[in-house]
């Protein structure tokens, strides 16, 4: 009977993660989605800091780097699960994962040129097939990699740091804002006009990509694999020693790295200083996400975070369903095919649009497991992963 509880307890805290990174990845999407000025450096001359920019900041103090993080831990953590599950269909593990990565890799490219040109799960699926060459590491190689991959990253963005301070070179603010506007007329415009801007900017995402994001990712991929290997989220006993360092580290280290980050991103954006607070970020943004992390384990073991854990696991259980949804969602609110109010509203409004499609999503989730047993997408990667169709809709 305790093992039995001990499952779904995992399960549910695993899930719920899940369903809480949904909120800060579509958080730090939605600002994308709602202005095609996002992360463009403004002239001297009309730098001003007023209340748009306060939330501009609290956004990427809190959610910019670290959610996708949680998102490429639990990857990593879930990769095992994966394994388990191929052992007992007496299945061999690699050909099914290979095929369910073919798949996410499809599913995520659909998804950056139709929906949102920043899509991770094309990533995901590359970085995924890479993760295998780690599968029989001991523990010591995983830890070394990740934090390898995190340090390589970091220095190479504090070294273009340096290169800049010594070599300044000020944006090209005009250029930016005509490519702004040119943005602005695609994404007003009609679904294929979109769909060709988005083409146009995958031309340089993946840049961002293989320096930044995919770096961090693979070392996420590799520490989550290493929990999922022990069961760690399984066993609170195992975990419960390690809470209060992590959010000491998190709040300590990384919560106020994070801001020095966010703060040269708003004032001192394509200068040195952006360079160097991303390089802070990238070697400190880990602390912050387990600190993150160990928050909410804790909070799930009380009375108030077990009904938000209830409530947040559904939407994790479909969280791919859910990605792409919010992204759907997104499209229709701001683009041209859609309510076009894309650089209409304040960024306080974009926040609390957010909240209303996460509190939607919850709800919606919550129905849909209840009479299916996957999200759509979910079922339809199953089907890749498994060779055949599986049940979707529960029995009465």
């Amino acid at each position: 009977m305790t093992s039995a509880s001990q499952k779904v307890t995992r399960i549910a805290d695993v899930d719920a993660l899940r369903g809480f990174a949904l909120l800060g990845i579509l958080q730090v999407n939605i600002m994308a989605f709602s202005s095609v000025m996002y992360g463009i450096p403004s002239s001297g001359t009309e730098q001003s800091f007023g209340f748009s920019d306060l939330v501009h900041l609290f956004i990427s103090t809190i959610f910019e780097m670290k959610f996708y993080l949680l998102f490429s831990f639990l990857f990593g953590y879930s990769v095992t699960l994966q394994m388990q599950s191929a052992v007992r269909a007496g299945d061999a593990f690699v050909p099914r994962f290979l095929r369910r990565q073919a798949g996410l890799w499809v599913i995520g490219l659909l998804h950056a040129v139709l929906l949102f040109h920043g899509d991770i799960l094309s990533t995901y699926a590359l970085l995924g097939v890479v993760l295998l060459l780690w599968r029989n590491s001991p523990d010591r190689a995983l830890v070394k990699s990740a934090i390898w991959l995190i340090g390589i990253t970091a220095v190479l963005w504090a070294s273009l740091g340096v290169l800049l301070w010594n070599y300044p070179e000020q944006p090209d603010t005009a250029q930016l804002l005509s490519e702004a506007q040119l943005a602005y007329t695609a994404y007003t415009g009609s679904f294929s006009s979109v769909i060709m801007q988005h083409l146009n900017e995958l031309k340089f995402m993946w840049l961002i990509l293989l320096l930044i994001q995919a770096p961090c990712a693979l070392a996420m991929f590799l520490l989550g694999f290493l929990a999922g290997k022990h069961q760690f989220l399984a066993q609170p006993d195992q975990y419960r020693p390690y809470l209060k360092p992590a959010i000491t580290a998190g709040l300590f280290i990384g919560l106020p790295a994070s801001f020095i980050t966010a703060l040269t991103a708003l004032l001192a954006a394509g200068t040195h200083w952006e360079m160097l607070g991303l390089a802070l970020s990238l070697a400190t943004a880990p602390l912050l996400t387990f600190g993150i992390i160990a928050i909410m384990l804790k909070f799930f073991s009380t009375e108030r975070g077990l009904f938000w854990r209830d409530a947040l696991a559904p939407a994790g259980r479909m969280a791919l369903s859910n990605y792409l949804l919010q992204s759907l969602i997104c499209g229709f609110v701001f683009y041209g095919y859609g309510l076009g109010l894309i650089d209409q509203i304040s960024a306080f409004i974009n926040v609390l649009i957010g909240l209303a499609i996460f509190a939607f999503q919850l709800v919606f989730s919550r129905w849909w497991m209840k009479h299916y047993y996957y999200g759509p997408l979910e079922w339809l990667l199953r089907a890749l992963t498994i060779g055949h169709w599986s049940d979707l809709k529960r029995k009465a």
